[in-house]
């Protein structure tokens, strides 16, 4: 609807293209028919000016891949307690999760990771250090939206989960991320409140909360007056856990689970979603359910659309 006719039902007046909403500024490139979304409140140099590493070294990592921090690397001593006790670990934690809702999907897992940390005040101080070196190197990175969609499909979906990959609980970590116009538009990184008895299982929950999002993106572009006419893709790196989506024979593992779990497979029966097998290596959410290797980040980054 143009604003012309809307003015007609409602009082309104026309500000002209979006250039600042949510505390992130807004940035087109007419001639190539780019968008870009920048950070202006609490951005990178800001938050690392706060804290005094502004001067750091830049990494390639968000954090040290396969870092196995636990609940039992807490301090013990008394001196160890009132020197953490100093650390600004609750601040500079909150700081970032403005960074990785808003701008900064390469860091989403990470923040996470590391606030579930902040119950009992503990840290290996050279990890947050770690991220706010990756933050130093990717300061200039923001998210980027071409005026062309690919394909098909206004939006495509990948979803993965690291099994049994906390140290303390067990429980695992499942992330996905929303695609379109060539860049990231949603993200999620979380640990799941229950522990799964497979990666079959991760899998499957994790792809549950993906498509809540696909159901969401969905009724958004309809009210839009963008109505999906095919079921949305939903990739993703499991076949067994695809297998369960689609045939309920194969089940036979997965029938403890509540009722309430089986809510993906009516979606993908009725058609809304399309469960689609794609190798780990080419799963762009890899980044939000674990720490990966440098080349992983890098690939990840770039097909979420968060360039320099």
């Amino acid at each position: 609807m143009s604003n012309s006719s809307l003015s007609q039902h409602i009082k309104c007046g026309d500000l002209g293209a979006t250039c600042f909403l949510l505390g992130v500024a807004v940035e087109r490139d007419r001639p190539t028919r780019t968008l870009n979304v920048i950070e202006t409140n609490a951005n990178s140099s800001w938050t690392l000016e706060r804290y005094s590493v502004s001067d750091c070294k830049p990494v390639q990592t968000p954090l040290p891949p396969k870092l196995p921090l636990s609940h039992s690397m807490a301090p013990q001593s008394q001196e160890d307690k009132d020197f953490m006790s100093k650390v600004p670990y609750l601040s500079a934690v909150g700081s970032l999760q403005y960074l990785a809702m808003m701008t900064h999907p390469d860091i989403a897992h990470s923040v996470a990771y590391l606030a579930c940390l902040m119950p009992i005040l503990f840290l290996h101080t050279g990890t947050l250090k770690h991220l706010f070196q990756y933050i130093k190197g990717t300061s200039d990175h923001k998210p980027t939206y071409c005026g062309d969609l690919a394909g098909s499909e206004p939006f495509i979906t990948y979803t993965h989960a690291s099994h049994g990959d906390c140290v303390d609980t067990g429980h695992s970590t499942a992330g996905f991320v929303t695609m379109m116009a060539g860049g990231a538009i949603g993200w999620y990184s979380k640990l799941q409140t229950i522990v799964e008895l497979s990666t079959t299982e991760a899998e499957y929950k994790g792809a549950i909360e993906a498509g809540k999002e696909i159901a969401w993106m969905r009724n958004i572009l309809s009210e839009f007056g963008y109505g999906a006419q095919q079921a949305s893709t939903l990739k993703m790196d499991n076949q067994s856990a695809i297998s369960v989506t689609q045939n309920p024979e194969h089940h036979v593992q997965m029938k403890h689970l509540d009722l309430c779990f089986y809510w993906l497979r009516d979606k993908v029966e009725n058609g809304m979603i399309c469960p689609d097998f794609i190798p780990t290596l080419e799963i762009i959410a890899d980044c939000l359910t674990k720490s990966v290797p440098a080349p992983k980040v890098r690939f990840c980054r770039e097909q979420m659309g968060v360039l320099a």
